[in-house]
């Protein structure tokens, strides 16, 4: 690779290439360290931990039932339905182990929504959680599923429940009744009828499917990206490359993003397992009592989150009384992470956030700011090694430094293509350039900063306005917990600024809105309208999605209308 800007600005322990074929696929990085870390606590979740060792063995038993009983082979798809349980890495690696290819889903999803998914992506097997199976029977004859495979909460402990994992129980009982799909087999009955089968091992290579990873739908029809075993090698030597400073066998990490989500599934699942770090589970983090209680009894050195997480738990009272004297970094992807949050992060855990950019396209990461300290608040930091970024015109046409434009990237973490998606997939590329959909600029020494969704841009009177720009400043007023910016229809300006707003204080109106953003923004960028929600839409992984807004506008339009 040629001298890239960026380059001089890596830290020195930091090689500007990785080797992405140095392990054929991902199940010879799961031997490696379930040798090397065989007794050491690979993942932990209601205060049960399951040892690299047991992890290998488990997983084992499970592809051993995939192939002998449910009679399923190399290449197959088995989807994932489940929040962060200790059942997750076993389905995940004993899946991979037989050679399938792992459709991740959000337990959360609408009958409406897993019918989709199921049939795009022609799911043969599916691992789901009982309280969510009474969706799946909504659409049982809709569907070609030959295999389902139920668990239940708890369902790790073999019997011994203790009294988290009751509360737990009994609060996800509450959101989601308990319901038993006919003729399901039970995730323990597979494990244990897997000991006493012969597991046949697959030769994988690395151009071989791991994942169909399903975008997040947020710009349109959501769509499978096919992501190679190589894809996650590569972008999984890419960030242990980048993560300096962490120790082998030492680390202990805080994972309440969910799983089934790319950011979490590759830094989350597959780097700190490639570290040998213990992974503490977290499966509802919605429930902050019982997550603030769960961070007070780990010693963690690792976090990772997004903007909306952060911000919750700083809002919380008793946060400020966890001892952070452990942790070493904290890691923010997922969407931009605003200043004021960043600022009081880093006042409370004493640790700034990490930044990192990425998208479920490139497995997912592309960019990150460095560890050592020496990142730029704002940004999303510098390409990770053995990868290329750019800026492109509206013409498809690369554009110089400083200049704002489509943020394009090459590398091999980058995915193979849309599945069943020719058109789509000739349109993400150009030139072997894959096109983000982001609008950024890059800097003369190589920093990007992303300036917001092509999508999401507001024409004001023919003036762009950014909703990040926007929502980062009225985030900072004291009164606010949460922001969303859209731009509605106007007769004058054509769009114009709408703000949607969850108070902190009761007392804050929207005059000091007003006030506010004209002391900080310029007239065409301030919001038109205010109007106050109890609470504002959100993705399973907490992104405010300005496209429910949008709808929301939309149907209010048409009442008028």
């Amino acid at each position: 690779m040629e001298n890239l800007p960026w380059f001089d600005l890596y830290p020195d322990e930091i090689s500007h290439e990785i080797n992405a074929d140095k392990y054929p696929s991902l199940v010879d990085v799961f031997f490696e360290v379930c040798q090397k870390y065989a007794d050491l606590p690979a993942f932990e979740n209601m205060g049960v931990s399951l040892t690299y060792r047991q992890l290998d063995q488990k997983s084992l038993n499970f592809a051993a039932y995939l192939q002998q009983v449910a009679g399923l082979k190399a290449g197959d798809h088995i989807a994932l339905q489940m929040p962060n349980l200790l059942q997750y890495p076993i389905a995940l690696f004993g899946a991979l182990r037989a050679g399938l290819v792992v459709v991740n889903t959000n337990p959360l999803y609408t009958p409406r929504e897993m019918e989709f998914q199921f049939n795009d992506s022609e799911v043969k097997a599916l691992v789901i959680v009982e309280n969510f199976a009474h969706k799946l029977e909504k659409i049982r004859d809709n569907i070609s599923i030959e295999t389902v495979i139920m668990t239940r909460i708890g369902d790790q402990l073999g019997g011994l429940k203790g009294s988290l994992v009751n509360f737990v129980i009994k609060r996800v009982k509450r959101m989601v009744p308990s319901y038993e799909y006919p003729k399901a087999v039970w995730f323990n009955d597979t494990l244990n009828k897997g000991a006493d089968l012969i597991f046949e091992p697959i030769n994988l290579k690395g151009e071989d499917t791991a994942f169909l990873q399903y975008t997040g739908g947020t710009t349109g029809r959501s769509k499978g990206a096919v992501l190679t075993h190589r894809n996650m090698v590569a972008n999984l030597l890419q960030c242990r490359e980048w993560f300096i400073g962490l120790d082998s066998g030492k680390e202990s990490t805080i994972t309440a993003l969910p799983l089934y989500h790319i950011f979490a599934l590759t830094v989350n699942a597959l780097l700190m397992l490639h570290i040998g770090a213990k992974n503490i589970l977290i499966t509802n983090p919605r429930d902050m009592n019982a997550f603030l209680k769960e961070l007070k009894k780990h010693p963690f050195s690792i976090f990772t989150g997004l903007n909306t997480l952060f911000n919750s738990l700083l809002n919380q009272d008793e946060f400020d009384k966890i001892d952070f004297k452990n942790l070493k970094i904290t890691i923010g992807g997922g969407m931009a992470v605003q200043k004021s949050v960043a600022k009081r992060w880093e006042n409370t855990t004493g640790k700034t956030i990490v930044e990192g950019y990425g998208l479920t396209e490139a497995s997912p990461v592309l960019s990150c700011n460095p560890l050592d300290g020496s990142g730029r608040l704002g940004t999303i930091g510098l390409p990770l090694p053995g990868t290329e970024m750019a800026i492109m015109d509206e013409e498809d046409k690369l554009i110089s430094v400083g200049e704002r434009g489509e943020i394009v990237a090459r590398g091999p973490q980058i995915m193979k293509g849309y599945w069943k998606q020719e058109e789509e997939t000739r349109n993400i590329f150009k030139d072997g350039w894959l096109k983000t959909g982001d609008i950024g600029v890059m800097s003369e020494d190589g920093y990007f900063t992303i300036v917001d969704r092509k999508k999401d841009m507001i024409n004001v009177s023919g003036f762009n306005v950014f909703p990040n720009e926007v929502e980062d400043v009225i985030a900072a007023h004291p009164d606010v917990a949460e922001v969303g910016i859209v731009g509605v229809e106007d007769d004058h300006s054509g769009e114009v600024v709408k703000a949607f707003i969850v108070r902190k204080n009761a007392r804050l109106t929207e005059e000091d809105i007003r006030q506010y953003c004209k002391e900080n923004l310029t007239g065409y960028k301030r919001p038109k309208y205010v109007v106050f929600k109890d609470e504002l839409p959100k993705s399973p992984v907490g992104k405010i999605l300005r496209k429910n807004l949008r709808q929301l506008e939309e149907r209010k339009a048409e009442k008028v209308a």
